[in-house]
């Protein structure tokens, strides 16, 4: 599939019904423009099958929660309209994207309770999120902007507004010949990439950062339990920034991200060793059994 993403031939699901691709739209009005209150999940279909789907529809129905409104469907239904948009479409292998927003209502300010809340389902064939990068390591920039307190906002949500920083800090990346930007939290620890989870190795062991200022990825939990039943050491922690320099190995995880090893994070250079190179065929096999 090519073309602008509003522009292609196509069904998507949408508030019940299987739409025309390019009639799948909003209204100007809708709060989610306005106020960002909307969610969202990246998944992944291979050979006909959504990796870990059910886990992709909860936590979708939780992130709207954690941002204050209920979507008005189980995760049953949408189970089902994630493979009615698959069928239509004529896919098995797929980036699957299922959104739900505070809709066009009564209000129009910041409060929005009387707005009703929609959900779509779009999906299309996508390659591999950073390109080359996933065998020849992606290179980073470092980003000015941090992830916010979990005072601030819900960072377990996978919510459309804590994203903005993370397009602010992939752009200014891009523009310095960069794949993607590392970004620290709000006490200037590492946290992760803008759109993926990031994990170093040390002395044969690996450490990745806590995650409670930042989403708990589902490929990170999925990562986790491959390299533990390894017998791979993996420790959870805070890891402060100049630890880069100590760090051998450098790894994304993340759906569109899937295991993609990273070479340079700003002038810190890592190796594209066995261990990555290991659990990238790895994971590629378990999503795909």
């Amino acid at each position: 599939m090519a073309g602008a993403y509003d522009d292609r031939d196509g069904k998507i699901w949408m508030d019940g019904a299987l739409v025309d691709w390019r009639a799948a739209k909003v209204h100007i009005l809708s709060h989610a423009l306005h106020y960002a209150s909307s969610v969202f999940e990246g998944e992944r279909c291979y050979n006909g099958k959504i990796f870990k789907s059910r886990e992709h529809s909860e936590r979708l129905l939780k992130s709207g929660k954690y941002i204050d409104f209920d979507i008005p469907y189980t995760v049953d239904e949408i189970e089902a309209a994630k493979q009615a948009a698959l069928d239509a479409n004529g896919l098995k292998d797929a980036y699957v994207r299922a959104v739900a927003w505070r809709g066009a209502g009564e209000d129009m300010g910041v409060a929005s309770s009387r707005n009703p809340v929609h959900m779509a389902v779009a999906v299309w064939e996508w390659g591999n999120y950073y390109g080359d990068a996933k065998t020849m390591g992606a290179k980073l920039d470092i980003a000015k902007w941090k992830r916010p307190s979990p005072e601030c906002a819900p960072s377990q949500a996978k919510a459309a507004g804590l994203y903005m920083i993370a397009t602010m800090s992939k752009h200014a990346a891009e523009a310095k010949g960069c794949s993607d930007a590392m970004m620290y939290d709000y006490r200037g620890y590492i946290a992760e990439a803008t759109g993926a989870n990031i994990f170093f190795v040390k002395s044969g062991e690996v450490h990745t950062p806590t995650p409670d200022a930042f989403l708990n990825g589902i490929t990170r939990q999925t990562v986790i339990g491959m390299l533990r039943d390894k017998g791979i050491t993996v420790i959870e922690r805070h890891i402060m920034p100049e630890e880069l320099e100590g760090f051998e190995q450098c790894w994304l995880t993340g759906t569109a991200a899937e295991v993609t090893p990273v070479g340079q994070i700003g002038h810190h250079k890592f190796e594209v060793g066995a261990l990555v190179k290991e659990l990238a065929a790895e994971y590629e096999k378990l999503v795909r059994a």
